[in-house]
């Protein structure tokens, strides 16, 4: 019985839960269904019927926003805008206007539906900022039932349901929903990709606008995001060679001095005829004059005023090895989204057809698409509104799966989107033209019509950042070669390639590309790697040098880079390199004075040439001298 009862009380919390989520939308719904019918009763002269279904509609669509209204009013006494909509409906039903009075109750419903659902979504995505994945996935079990559980937990074969805003829990394949799938966490593509039945999801990838539901392919430890944990963990225990190097000759050169001191105090009275005296005399001489402090002291000062140098120009560079590594790069690598370019769409191009000006065209799609949540139609409102454009509310608003939105302003029903809504209207050869061109850019275009006539273009890329294109001819006068690696289309990576002059664009790259381009790259020469997301994480950690953007940089991208450009300057990327170049001339002038030294001391030992107190002068004195040496790079 205890069991029954928990069950039916989690049935009901479940039904409440359903309820609060889709509640308004089923309202909605049933609203405009009264109001279909209605007319249609109407159309049938079934006045009895068309008036029934009238008062439906009105008590469906409004009574929630009439009982907050007369709740405003008793306990607050002021009058709201949700009971003067409702009592301007029922005004015009009074005085017969029937279907004008259920219009406006629907779109008022409509809007507060919209509202909730975009609240809803702003909700999600800043909670799942917190953490890439989720740590609970909803399995769909049979008979619809839904069942949270640990993304650990789940097995090959299983069905999630992905909501609007959430992460998507697991690799997997779309077996019911279409949603735009903002994939740049993984793939780095600057738009969301549509996601229909049968097409690959990947975890760790924000869902958009529509309910998916997926067939679970991989288990939890086999997806591509665990994948990239693991690449960057593979990366980051491969030690660099000049570590190794470093490392190892510092043990070599310590047992050297040791092994000649013990050589010296030994040998020379057999050989050179030395007393015990003199020799044990000349060998501590050797042991001071050849200790390796000046040899330390010629790169570690150098090191820190360089880090400390590039600090106050916002450069971190997390250890003294990065800030070596940099000056013997060869080749640049940037990452596209995010890194060269903003990460966020813009519109780029207006084109208006029919005699219509570019201001009534921008103005009449960004009002339709003013309450959509896709990146695309925020771009357009956020354009109009740079324009000091004031847009328009418009009616009957309604989302075309796969293809855009359309909705009535002043008795025109516009229509914003793919191809897909010109209704085999045929492209004139100028437009198509128009059309290639800017395709072949790399653009996303959207057709604007008005009555099914098209009356314009709009097209939206990933814009540039606005200092790209001077890094890249600087890095590139300095003897550099720039690649661009990018997860995103091969024609938008093409045409932010070319405008950039980059060497070669490689497009199209899932992480695990990116790290083989890196090793193959690598084999010319050593390579720096930049980036700001989750994919590129590995490609950073297995480059030679992997550098950041501080302020736009993931929190995995920026654990994962040896050197963070806390201000997301490009510029600030010749300027590393010129400080690791200019470090490297200063630590082999040290070096080469330091052994210069250390030789000569060595050598006048041996012959008689100083005593200790002369040695012990000349080993300090060198070593007083490479350390002002390194203090130069403060400058």
């Amino acid at each position: 019985m205890e069991n029954a009862a928990k069950t039916e009380q989690s049935a009901s919390q479940s039904l409440q839960e359903i309820w609060e989520k889709y509640g308004s939308v089923v309202i909605t719904f049933l609203c405009l269904l009264c109001i279909l019918l209605a007319w249609l009763m109407g159309k049938m002269g079934l006045g009895v019927a068309e008036s029934t279904l009238y008062v439906a509609a009105y008590v469906i669509g409004g009574y929630r926003k009439a009982l907050e209204g007369i709740r405003t009013l008793v306990k607050e006494k002021d009058l709201d805008v949700d009971l003067l909509m409702v009592v301007a409906a029922a005004g015009a039903a009074s005085i017969g206007y029937w279907m004008d009075g259920a219009i406006l109750i629907f779109i008022f419903c409509l809007s507060g539906t919209l509202e909730d659902f975009t609240m809803e979504k702003t909700n999600q995505d800043i909670q799942s900022i917190m953490k890439l994945r989720p740590e609970e996935a909803v399995v769909l079990r049979k008979g619809g039932q839904e069942q949270k559980i640990k993304v650990e937990l789940l097995q090959l074969g299983d069905i999630v349901l992905v909501r609007p805003g959430d992460r998507i829990p697991a690799d997997g394949k779309v077996v019911e929903g279409y949603s735009s799938v903002d994939q740049a966490s993984i793939t780095g593509e600057s738009l969301p990709v549509d996601k229909q039945f049968g097409e690959e999801v990947f975890a760790g990838t924000i869902n958009g606008q529509g309910a998916l539901k997926i067939q679970v392919t991989k288990p939890p430890e086999e997806t591509l995001l665990s994948r990239i944990i693991h690449l960057v963990q593979e990366a980051k225990n491969e030690m660099p060679p000049s570590q190794l190097f470093v490392e190892r000759f510092e043990g070599i050169y310590a047992k050297i001095v040791v092994a000649a001191a013990v050589l010296l105090m030994l040998l020379p009275p057999f050989i050179l005829d030395w007393t015990w005296d003199k020799t044990i005399y000349r060998a501590m001489i050797f042991l001071v004059v050849a200790s390796p402090c000046a040899l330390v002291s010629s790169i570690m000062p150098a090191i820190l005023s360089g880090i400390s140098n590039a600090a106050r120009k916002s450069v971190l560079f997390k250890g003294g090895v990065h800030l070596e590594q940099i000056a013997h790069v060869e080749i640049i690598a940037f990452d596209k989204t995010g890194t060269l370019t903003e990460g966020k769409p813009a519109v780029t191009d207006i084109i208006a057809l029919q005699h219509h000006s570019k201001e009534s065209l921008l103005q009449a799609t960004a009002s339709i698409e003013n309450l959509s949540e896709h990146p695309i139609a925020k771009a357009i409102v956020y354009e109009a509104t740079e324009r000091g454009i004031k847009l328009q509310t418009a009616q009957e608003l309604m989302s075309i799966p796969g293809q855009g939105v359309s909705g009535t302003l002043n008795g025109v029903i516009y229509k914003a989107g793919k191809p897909g809504l010109l209704h085999n209207q045929v492209l004139s050869e100028q437009d198509e033209s128009i059309v290639q061109r800017l395709e072949a850019a790399g653009k996303t275009v959207i057709y604007v019509q008005a009555d099914d006539v098209l009356i314009g273009i709009l097209a939206i890329q990933d814009v540039v950042r606005a200092n790209a294109q001077e890094t890249v001819a600087a890095l590139k006068q300095m003897g550099m070669r720039v690649i661009m690696l990018t997860g995103d289309r091969k024609a938008a990576a093409q045409s932010i390639g070319s405008t950039l002059g980059v060497d070669q664009v490689y497009a199209d790259l899932m992480p695990e590309d990116k790290v083989a381009m890196i090793k193959k790259m690598s084999e010319d020469g050593k390579v720096a790697m930049i980036g700001d997301g989750v994919n590129d994480a590995p490609a950073l950690a297995a480059s030679s040098v992997g550098i950041a953007m501080g302020a736009a940089g993931t929190d995995v991208a920026l654990e994962t880079a040896d050197i963070v450009l806390m201000s997301d300057d490009l510029s600030r990327i010749p300027f590393a390199i010129h400080l690791g170049r200019r470090t490297a001339r200063v630590i082999k002038q040290n070096l080469v004075f330091a052994i210069a030294v250390v030789c000569i001391l060595v050598i006048s030992n041996f012959f008689g040439g100083i005593n200790l107190p002369s040695g012990v002068v000349g080993h300090e004195g060198s070593t007083l001298l490479v350390i002002l040496s390194g203090l130069r790079l403060l400058r």
